[in-house]
């Protein structure tokens, strides 16, 4: 008797909200903006963050070696020769390898210039190596050897083909290679990847060349070890994980990203939370003296209660999957139409936006219930 009476309860409360389209089409239309705004924020935020750390992911060293003031790869700091070699004296490492980033200059075919990114992978291992689309890996050894990746940059490079040439810093060059990674660059540049030896002959230096050194340990329990005795050499030993999170902070923290996608989300949270709770709140007006008539056959004040909160989420939850389908929807075309479109759609993304809805959700509740409860059945009658 119980279930059915509670059941019931809902099935009227389900007509009073439905019953006002417009007032329903308002409260819904506040959520999913609000939801919509926040994930595209989100999503916009996490997916810079995710290309910002692209050479750690597309290379997959495990133990990464740096000098101390580096906090993103794009802005390395080369180390002298010796600190590979005391890395690789170090007990507990398997091997260890140089790794060359920097940029240069290249002049193609028609005379334009364009810049890219330059990755020289170490001479014997070649470790880091991107998967091959085209082309034999070992073609990188042949004279002026370079591979393309093929990412939403490569057009920039007039999409080249196996056996194209260019120049780079007045250094002939030739594709000899096309492949992919598993994230694209940030800062909307194509890469090229070639041997370590040959990208510093391209490209102009300093006095000491090394970028990184790449080590694989023997075990994930020598990490420690050799990070202690990198540590004792002055420099800095990260895991992969620890060098994306050393990026992430410094963009959320050190530059002025963080701080508007903030500001953003919040704005967003507040105008979904004005537009629904001044909204919700006409609503339970309007239906006040229903609510009356309600109390006064009997309704407990518990019973109101249940009703106006399923009410609240049920638009809470409707709007939640309406902001998720808008935002996913719009994300999915923006892709498709702009390649370096860098927004993704994360579960702390989800989660964080769901939290919000959450919390507007509960104010509206309180404002719609704070109303009834005070309400006297009497008065309901009397006019």
């Amino acid at each position: 008797m119980q279930l059915k009476g509670f059941t019931g309860e809902i099935l009227l409360a389900y007509k009073l909200l439905v019953n006002d389209r417009t007032k329903f089409a308002a409260l819904l239309l506040g959520i999913t903006f609000a939801v919509f705004l926040m994930l595209m924020m989100m999503s916009m935020f996490a997916g810079v963050l995710q290309r910002s750390s692209s050479t750690v992911i597309n290379i997959g060293a495990k133990v990464w070696v740096m000098d101390p003031a580096v906090n993103t790869p794009a802005n390395s700091i080369p180390m002298p020769d010796y600190v590979q070699d005391a890395v690789r004296s170090i007990a507990g490492v398997r091997y260890a390898v140089p790794l060359y980033t920097g940029s240069g200059l290249v002049k193609l075919k028609d005379g334009s210039f364009q810049a890219a990114s330059v990755l020289g992978l170490d001479d014997s291992s070649l470790f880091g190596r991107p998967k091959l689309l085209k082309g034999n890996i070992e073609d990188i050894y042949a004279e002026n050897g370079f591979i393309a990746v093929q990412d939403a940059d490569f057009e920039k490079l007039k999409d080249p083909q196996m056996g194209a040439e260019f120049e780079i810093n007045n250094n002939r060059a030739v594709i000899v290679g096309i492949a992919k990674v598993t994230i694209s660059g940030l800062f909307g540049i194509p890469t090229l990847y070639t041997t370590y030896n040959r990208a510093i002959q391209y490209l102009p230096q300093t006095q000491f060349t090394a970028s990184y050194v790449l080590v694989e340990p023997k075990s994930p329990a020598d990490v420690p070890h050799i990070k202690d005795e990198v540590q004792r050499l002055g420099y800095l030993a990260l895991t992969e994980q620890e060098f994306i999170d050393r990026t992430t902070q410094w963009y959320e923290f050190h530059t002025g990203l963080g701080m508007n996608i903030l500001i953003m989300t919040v704005v967003s949270f507040i105008v979904g939370l004005s537009i629904s709770g001044q909204t919700f709140y006409t609503f339970i007006i309007e239906n006040l003296e229903r609510f009356g008539a309600l109390k006064a056959i009997g309704a407990k004040g518990s019973e109101l209660v249940a009703m106006i909160l399923f009410q609240s989420t049920f638009t809470a939850l409707t709007g939640y999957g309406l902001g998720i389908g808008l935002c996913s929807g719009l994300m999915a075309l923006a892709k498709w139409r702009l390649p370096d479109y860098a927004a993704i759609m994360t579960f702390p993304s989800l989660g964080i936006a769901l939290g919000m809805v959450i919390i507007i959700v509960a104010i509206s509740s309180y404002i719609g219930v704070r109303r009834v409860l005070r309400i006297e059945p009497f008065d309901i009658f009397r006019s």
